[in-house]
């Protein structure tokens, strides 16, 4: 229903909640009551001189009876809709429901808002849960330690007679172990508190490398150009986020990598090619002579403000991913593997065939893009080493609109119920 469809509709709310009779408001205004009956149910346009009247009789601006509810609430109630579709909303009246429940309207867009958060941080605490290493090290070293304070405190109970320097040892292994027990405990607690996705507990080296590459933005100017030789070095000195030495390792060669497509694919051709080309790395791969990878990654470690968003996952062979940088609100999993439906897996499956999938990812659809390269060259004496890249781009208009591929994040935290590829069930199956 138009928006300016519903003036009559909202007159007559705004009339019921000032208390005022119909004849009333005819009055003050100066029309006839029949008229404002008209008007009220829809069935004459008004604009104007009497508009202005109306709202200054209401006591509210005459953009609010004109314009009504606000856009955003409007496309709350879609998402809502959309996320709900087994309840059969009745879209067409959205804007009618908002324009005469305003109040009832924004509450149940925020109660969609707030399940959609609380989806997210059941997922990220969920794959903290059942993949993260620093957790499950935490957990053992408590479990180790109740188990050796329980040990000694059977000896001593049990034990009807045990000399002085025997009873002692044993009392200072209980202090021991419980302030050691005390300190995990508490490690462990700062760790689960700590919010999902603030990043204020990194862990793992993946995850400091991953820290480190945002807060450059995936871009790092001083490898580009003549002078990117040396930059490594001075970039890895200022790094606060690499706190480990696996995590320094990690990024060294993501640089050094970095650095070499600079070489391959400088910025300037690369920004002739857009220009031209437009995001078509295959167009942009084949002008400038460099591996369809090559591309990818050039393409992701660009500043958004000369690409737009544009995100990239690649993967090794085994289907664990080394490099992520996610983009238009497609969520990609923290750690262990991710969607086996993801192209990025497909691709390892047809080694150096391109592919081209459009995914819908809950309300996400974006243009994803796959290849391999090959990590070393394949010989006799040696397998075949590969890795998988995934390039995540804006869905394109037009055709291919109609068509997508339905994927999820990972199986443990995946709401899609009939699926082929599942590995192990999921704790969404059954709704939150």
């Amino acid at each position: 229903m138009r928006t300016d469809a519903m003036i009559g509709t909202r007159i007559r709310e705004r009339r019921v909640m000032n208390g005022l009779r119909q004849s009333e408001l005819a009055r003050q205004v100066g029309i006839s009551p029949s008229y404002l009956n008209l008007i009220e149910h829809n069935r004459r346009r008004i604009g104007g001189k009497t508009l202005l009247q109306i709202a200054e009789v209401l006591g509210v601006e005459a953009t609010v009876l004109s314009e009504g509810a606000e856009a955003t609430l409007i496309a709350a109630l879609s998402e809502a809709a959309a996320a709900h579709p087994e309840a059969a909303p009745e879209l067409s009246r959205a804007e009618e429901f908002a324009g005469r429940f305003p109040g009832w309207a924004g509450l149940l867009s925020e109660i969609n808002r707030r399940r959609d958060a609380l989806e997210r941080t059941v997922e990220v605490l969920t794959e903290r849960l059942a993949h993260d290493p620093q957790l499950a090290a935490s957990l053992h070293e408590v479990i180790s330690t109740v188990t050796s304070i329980r040990s000694t405190a059977t000896i001593l109970a049990e034990t009807r007679e045990l000399e002085p320097e025997w009873q002692m040892r044993f009392h200072r292994n209980i202090n021991e172990d419980s302030h050691r027990l005390a300190e995990g405990a508490e490690a462990l607690m700062r760790y689960l508190e700590a919010a999902p996705d603030t990043g204020a507990e990194i862990k793992s080296p993946q995850d400091e490398l991953h820290a480190f590459l945002e807060a450059h933005g995936f871009h790092f100017p001083a490898l580009e150009g003549v002078g990117g030789d040396a930059g490594v070095g001075p970039l890895l000195d200022r790094a606060k986020a690499l706190e480990t030495t696996p995590a320094r390792a990690l990024a060294r060669d993501v640089l050094d990598e970095y650095r070499r497509d600079a070489r391959a694919l400088p910025m300037d051709v690369l920004e002739a090619a857009l220009a031209q080309h437009g995001l078509a790395p295959d167009r942009i791969a084949r002008q400038a002579d460099v591996p369809l990878a090559v591309a990818f990654r050039r393409l992701a470690m660009m500043p958004e403000a000369v690409t737009g968003p544009v995100g990239l996952v690649v993967a090794d062979g085994a289907g664990a991913l080394l490099l992520r940088k996610p983009v238009l609100g497609f969520t990609i999993p923290q750690i262990g593997a991710a969607c086996t439906l993801w192209p990025l897996y497909q691709a390892l499956t047809q080694p150096g065939v391109p592919i081209a999938v459009t995914l819908h990812q809950g309300d996400t659809r974006v243009r994803a893009l796959a290849v391999t390269e090959h990590v070393a060259p394949p010989g006799f004496d040696a397998p075949v080493l590969v890795r998988s890249h995934m390039l995540i781009l804006p869905e394109e208009t037009g055709e291919a609109q109609a068509a997508a591929r339905t994927v999820g994040v990972t199986c443990r935290i995946c709401p899609l119920g009939d699926c082929n590829a599942r590995r192990e069930p999921s704790i969404l199956s059954a709704g939150v």
